[in-house]
């Protein structure tokens, strides 16, 4: 596969990725899509906030390299308190989504945005001494 479809394929994952994390934060925070609110849950709260805009500036590749990388973090607590004490296994502890997510976004972290992203506007923008250190 060429660059060019490659580069369109990881645009398309990362939006994907960023609006189906978003819709759990939409569902935590509002009580959307068939979920409860988790009103009076600090815990979830926090993980509603940081999923509905860590997926949203995942999806439109704004930040996108630190938002993926609070995200990963995020699943992999969720992973770890919410999942692995009911078994070792994902399948057996339903943990599968979590550990997706937190690679997902581990991915899209040391990735960066990629195309059909604000981040590639921004950064093509920028002057040559933000884009690159030391060139005068």
């Amino acid at each position: 596969m060429d660059a060019r479809w490659s580069a369109i394929a990881f645009a398309l994952f990362r939006i994907v990725a960023g609006l189906l994390f978003a819709s759990h934060g939409a569902q935590k925070l509002f009580a959307v899509f068939g979920g409860p609110a988790a009103t009076g849950k600090p815990l979830l709260l926090t993980a509603g906030v940081i999923e509905l805009v860590g997926g949203l500036l995942v999806a439109v590749g704004l930040f996108a390299r630190p938002a993926a990388f609070v995200a990963s973090g995020e699943m992999a607590v969720a992973y770890f308190m919410a999942h692995a004490p009911g078994g070792f296994w994902p399948i057996v502890n339903k943990g599968e989504a979590a550990v997706f997510y937190c690679f997902a976004f581990l991915f899209i972290a040391a990735h960066g945005a990629g195309i059909w992203s604000l981040d590639s506007l921004r950064l093509r923008s920028a002057p040559a001494s933000v884009t690159r250190p030391g060139v005068p």
